[in-house]
């Protein structure tokens, strides 16, 4: 029988493997354009890869485990779209025979079943990628995803900046989400919340990508708080000082060019003012 604290360091790893490839897919699905078949095909496996980091990181919270929330190295060649996708259906095969390895190591039943699943849901990705391969027009192929910079540097840089800290806080609900898992609803309400910071990252990096730049996840210091109530009570803080910021940003100059931007913006202050409450009813 494995050691408990040796099968949390082992799903730890496998925990930011998985971490990669949601941050890899959705950048990439980005720069394609989420209204083109190649864009929402890679959404949605990077959605497919939330769900294998989420099991993941339920299973070490449930084992006592402080989920590691760095993501590991994606490598790939981004030559063109070509080397691209190659390089995903290597890293998908790799995972195959590595979860299904790991999976006979274990006696939990529901561990073994989880594991088992990453091992043929990455095969089923590793297939949906070589069949986009095969079917890459000549122009497709050759090129690279990304467009051509319309808005100002500093504007990208100032939502760039937005896109750090949303990740951020969607991380720090993730990890909440699974270390307090066992009381009451409280798990499944963080992860509510860490979704609203996921769709208010989205509306920043989507601009971001249609100027051709990959948006950046930097991950910053994570609180590790074994006491929930000073957990949420950071959380409320947190949630409070960037509704402030987004009511001044909404009068930014540049801002107010881009009413896209503009309505995705109020959306994010109006579900930041409701997940504010949110938490102080739970508190």
């Amino acid at each position: 029988m494995m050691k408990k604290s040796k099968l949390i360091a082992l799903l730890k790893k496998d925990l930011k493997d998985e971490h990669a490839a949601v941050i890899r897919y959705l950048v990439h699905g980005w720069l394609e354009g989420e209204d083109t078949p190649l864009g929402a095909n890679l959404l949605s496996r990077s959605r497919e890869e939330m769900w294998h980091m989420h099991w993941l990181g339920m299973i070490i919270g449930q084992l006592g485990g402080e989920p590691d929330l760095t993501p590991a190295p994606y490598p790939y060649d981004p030559t063109n779209r070509i080397t691209i996708f190659k390089s995903y259906v290597e890293y998908e095969e790799k995972l195959i025979p590595h979860y299904n390895g790991e999976a006979e190591l274990v006696d939990d039943p529901h561990i073994k079943r989880v594991l088992q699943r990453e091992a043929w849901e990455s095969a089923i990705h590793a297939r949906k990628f070589q069949r986009i391969l095969e079917k890459l027009r000549p122009e497709e192929a050759d090129g690279v995803p990304g467009g051509e910079r319309k808005l100002p540097k500093e504007f990208l840089d100032m939502l760039q900046n937005e896109v750090i800290k949303k990740y951020n806080e969607m991380l720090q609900h993730m990890r909440h989400s699974w270390v307090f898992q066992k009381k009451d609803i409280i798990g499944w309400q963080l992860m509510d919340q860490a979704m609203e910071k996921m769709k208010q990252l989205a509306h920043f990096a989507e601009d971001i990508a249609e100027n051709g730049i990959p948006p950046q996840f930097k991950t910053g210091k994570i609180d590790t708080s074994k006491s929930i109530n000073r957990a949420l009570t950071k959380a409320v803080k947190d949630v409070s000082i960037s509704y402030e910021n987004h009511l001044k940003l909404k009068q930014d100059s540049e801002i107010k060019k881009h009413p896209g931007l503009i309505i995705n913006l109020d959306l994010t202050i109006q579900q930041e003012k409701y997940q504010a409450d949110e938490i102080e009813d739970i508190i």
